[in-house]
């Protein structure tokens, strides 16, 4: 089956959509989502976050995972992707960063994608 370019666009938008109600429903702080889609060939989206702790940011991944994998969506990276500086979920088109303060400090990757379109979604 093939799917055409709209159809295909209309995809990342709406999993974008549900990924950032989930971390905001799971009280992630400073979302941020950078669009890559002109500047990498890696995914087309990153979405940027905070746990307060490293249980915070564990159920936070938990959850992303469990509800988008309803909707038929596979995480593609392995599990054990995970430590008390940063998790990464790899969704395909959006990969999604959850970083304690002492990881996001670190890592910076804010200001390592730079060039790509970065939209706040929450600043707490």
């Amino acid at each position: 089956m093939r799917i055409s370019r709209r159809k295909r666009d209309l995809i990342p938008k709406r999993l974008i959509k549900d990924a950032i109600k989930i971390v905001e429903d799971k009280k992630a702080k400073d979302i941020v989502l950078l669009n890559l889609k002109e500047i990498s060939t890696i995914t087309d989206y990153f979405i940027i976050c905070g746990g307060e702790s490293s249980l915070h940011m564990r159920s936070i991944a938990q959850e992303l995972e469990e509800n988008l994998s309803k909707q038929g969506v596979t995480l593609l990276n392995p599990k054990d992707f995970m430590n008390n500086r940063w998790i990464l979920l790899d969704f395909g088109s959006i990969v999604v960063h959850i970083f304690s303060q002492a990881g996001r400090d670190f890592y910076q990757l804010e200001r390592l994608w730079a060039d790509a379109g970065k939209t706040i979604v929450s600043d707490q």
